[in-house]
């Protein structure tokens, strides 16, 4: 399987990454699907469709990397706002890579996890995923951890409201409240935070991703279009990303 062809492969000395250094938690803004099938003169579908193969090559490479959370931006709220075919689009491509990936994701000992208001997605999807977590939430690998009807502002505004009932319910004090508090009640609870975003398509934004999580994370452009991005890609973000230095506010003394 996937750690097995690891191990029986080399990479070239070019795409080696030091594997002592590695990102604990990385997360990915996967943009420029519609682009991609533009280009092409092809229906945004299909642009879709080809990011999910993006996608399974990353989660395959994260999991023989040995990288432990993968948070990959499936579907924001905002993405309520395109037109139903292509929403109906994405929602039939989620339940078909459950289905398809499920036995060989499990087999390769990756944990699924969601964050986001799932239970607003078509039944279809939310048995799927329900299905999903189940089947995979003993495994000890990848976490695999799908953003989906996800909205960074919505999550610390329900953090807020969750903080706040247990302050007024006299479970806790407000001077108790502190980061790791707060933490508690965010989606991403049990989670690092990102150590490397990763964003494809050259946009310089957050577009409401992991608002709270990304306070010291580092940020890594890709102009690559999505469906275009490939092992190599990641890697060299890896790369990137191992070369920054890391002080989260303050100073090196040595």
């Amino acid at each position: 399987m996937w750690l097995k062809a690891w191990k029986q492969n080399k990479v070239d000395s070019d795409d080696q990454v030091a594997l002592d250094r590695l990102p604990r938690h990385i997360a990915i803004i996967m943009d420029g699907n519609g682009r991609w099938a533009q280009k092409r003169a092809l229906p945004r579908s299909m642009g879709h469709r080809a990011g999910v193969e993006a996608l399974r090559k990353v989660v395959k490479t994260c999991s023989e990397l040995g990288i432990e959370v993968l948070t990959v931006y499936a579907f924001s709220t905002e993405n309520w706002n395109r037109p139903k075919d292509e929403v109906g689009v994405l929602m039939t491509l989620l339940t078909e890579y459950l289905r398809k990936e499920l036995n060989e994701l499990h087999q390769n000992n990756v944990v699924i996890r969601t964050i986001g208001r799932i239970k607003d997605l078509p039944l279809d999807a939310q048995r799927e995923l329900e299905n999903s977590k189940k089947k995979t939430r003993d495994n000890t690998g990848l976490v695999l951890n799908l953003a989906l009807n996800y909205g960074g502002r919505s999550e610390i505004i329900e953090a807020v409201k969750q903080v706040s009932g247990d302050v007024l319910s006299g479970k806790l004090g407000i001077e108790d409240i502190d980061e790791d508090v707060f933490c508690q009640h965010l989606f991403t609870h049990g989670m690092p935070d990102p150590d490397l975003l990763i964003r494809t398509s050259g946009e310089m934004r957050l577009s409401n991703f992991l608002l709270w999580q990304l306070a010291y994370t580092e940020i890594v452009i890709i102009q690559e279009l999505w469906p275009d991005f490939e092992k190599k890609t990641l890697l060299e973000s890896i790369k990137a990303y191992q070369k920054r230095d890391r002080r989260f506010g303050g100073i090196h003394t040595d």
